[in-house]
């Protein structure tokens, strides 16, 4: 079984409680759509287990076959860094068929981020140093596909994918109560 390599950092992005018996690592690509069939299942977790887990997201964009995966991570982390990379993590994948870096604009100032900014930032590559990182860390772990999901740091394998992933983290919640 794969283990993370890459511990759970303030760089991360964290949706859900630090205390949280159990922690989701997700590496996935914007573009990818399974990480995009994925995000229900996801969401359903998180409604399901509530504070009992935390999902934390990383970037692994497979850039050969989805040419709009990075811009779309540094569209995430540029909203991160205005504190709105949850809102701009749905939003991306709910418009995941019209994915362009006009639609990134549009995106970003819907969440009331400056588009100029978000231009720039995007032309500089100014959050590529952290999707590389992410993307790397996600090598070292043995990510070879998106979505991948590793759960207290054992990488989920399954025949199901992400689909049985609910049972999984209902028993890593289990484990952690007894």
């Amino acid at each position: 079984m794969a283990q993370l390599r890459i511990p759970v950092t303030l760089l991360d992005h964290v949706f859900g409680s630090e205390d949280a018996g159990v922690t989701i690592v997700e590496y996935g690509d914007y573009q990818c759509p399974h990480c995009a069939a994925a995000q229900g299942v996801v969401a359903r977790i998180l409604a399901q287990f509530g504070s009992s887990v935390r999902l934390v997201f990383r970037h692994f964009p497979l850039a050969e076959i989805h040419p709009l995966a990075i811009t779309a991570a540094e569209a995430a982390e540029f909203a991160g860094s205005h504190g709105a990379f949850w809102p701009m993590h749905q939003s991306i994948f709910a418009n995941q068929q019209r994915l362009s870096v006009s639609l990134l604009v549009a995106l970003a100032a819907q969440l009331k981020l400056a588009p100029v900014a978000l231009r720039d930032a995007i032309a500089s590559h100014t959050f590529a140093p952290k999707v590389q990182a992410d993307f790397l860390g996600g090598v070292r772990s043995g990510v070879n596909g998106t979505p991948t999901f590793f759960v207290n740091g054992i990488r989920h394998d399954s025949p199901y994918g992400y689909v049985d992933l609910p049972s999984a983290i209902g028993q890593a919640v289990m484990s952690t109560a007894a």
